[in-house]
């Protein structure tokens, strides 16, 4: 019997080889980046990683010669960079390069599993290869909120991204490595403070929202000033918007929706349905406090800010098959998705 992803979304399959961590691709300081070269019916990469961005004059990526400009970068993590989408021309930078927002190309500058910090290293890395930019748009801040659910130990000081369970486990690895037969640097006490412990989010563990949503902004306002001095020397304008999850667009799924996700709560990697493992970040409530909070950082930094799940839920009913999963928007979520972000941010 075939699985409803396997005739939904076939799509998926290609992505799940993306983003095999078999193969992950890890860079200094950025962590981990998207694979280079990649290429199928659904994606392809240039030569650094980035996604390719559709329009009618062809398709475009920051590998390319990139002429005098100006161009648009679209910043964010695997919703930005169109994970669910059936081929690179459908996702939502390549909409708004197609149908929505024309007037200079879009470039897809994103990271799958990326934190505010990492797609702030992205554009910092990348910045030479450049022409002069009129608009940054910045799709994020529901990893931070999913990563600051992680425990204390994990934060440090710039907050826990993807994989660092891993990340401190090898590290400590690494560390008794150097730790030279006979040679007393630490003793028994010592190492059991140094080290890291592995934990992974458990059924039933209870978080305070409150505390997660200030943990997440804080972040994010530190990385806004730090995306708004780089958007003020570029001479471009700087749009935040708020990754939606799909219970933050609506209560009850699409048809569609219904199947795939009671399906993919089944095969979690965690053994704990995505709605559990997510707690109170899963309700249409904590999205709205979310975005309230977002909003008072923007507003702070001089930033436009954008929250789209009550705009998309406005345009849409729960016939509209909007999500592959509880993250990652299908053609038509993507579509929905530009006209909004076009219309709202007067981009066309």
């Amino acid at each position: 019997m075939k699985l409803h992803r396997d005739v939904l979304t076939p799509q998926m399959k290609q992505y799940d080889d993306f983003d095999n961590r078999g193969h992950t691709r890890y860079l200094p300081y950025l962590m981990y980046f998207n694979h280079a070269d990649y290429r199928s019916d659904v994606l392809n990469t240039d030569r650094f990683g980035f996604r390719y961005t559709h329009s009618g004059d062809g398709r475009v990526s920051p590998g390319d010669d990139l002429g005098p400009g100006p161009i648009r970068l679209f910043v964010g993590s695997s919703v930005a960079l169109g994970i669910g989408a059936t081929s690179d021309a459908t996702t939502i930078p390549s909409y708004l390069s197609s149908r929505y927002a024309p007037a200079a190309p879009w470039l897809n500058f994103s990271g799958r599993s990326y934190n505010s910090v990492q797609e702030l290293m992205l554009m910092l890395l990348h910045r030479h290869l450049l022409p002069p930019v009129d608009e940054i748009v910045i799709l994020s801040g529901v990893n931070n909120l999913l990563l600051s659910r992680l425990p204390d130990a994990h934060q440090g000081e710039h907050g826990a991204f993807f994989y660092c369970n891993e990340y401190f486990e090898l590290m400590e690895q690494l560390r008794l490595r150097y730790r030279r037969p006979g040679r007393r640097l630490w003793n028994r006490g010592d190492r059991a403070q140094d080290h890291v412990p592995v934990t992974r989010p458990r059924s039933g563990q209870t978080y305070d929202l409150a505390h997660l949503i200030d943990r997440a902004t804080a972040l994010t306002d530190r990385h806004l000033g730090s995306w708004r001095v780089l958007a003020e020397a570029a001479g471009a304008r700087l749009s935040y918007v708020l990754t939606p999850l799909a219970p933050w667009v609506r209560d009850r799924p699409s048809p569609e929706e219904a199947l795939l996700f009671k399906e993919l709560d089944k095969l979690s990697d965690l053994g704990v349905p995505l709605d559990e493992m997510f707690g109170e970040i899963s309700t249409l409530d904590a999205g709205r406090q979310y975005g309230q909070a977002l909003r008072a950082v923007c507003e702070k930094q001089d930033v436009r800010f954008l929250e789209i799940a009550p705009l998309i839920a406005a345009a849409t009913t729960s016939e509209d098959w909007l999500f592959v999963d509880r993250g990652h928007f299908t053609d038509r979520g993507s579509d929905v998705f530009a006209r909004i972000l076009a219309e709202q941010f007067d981009f066309s």
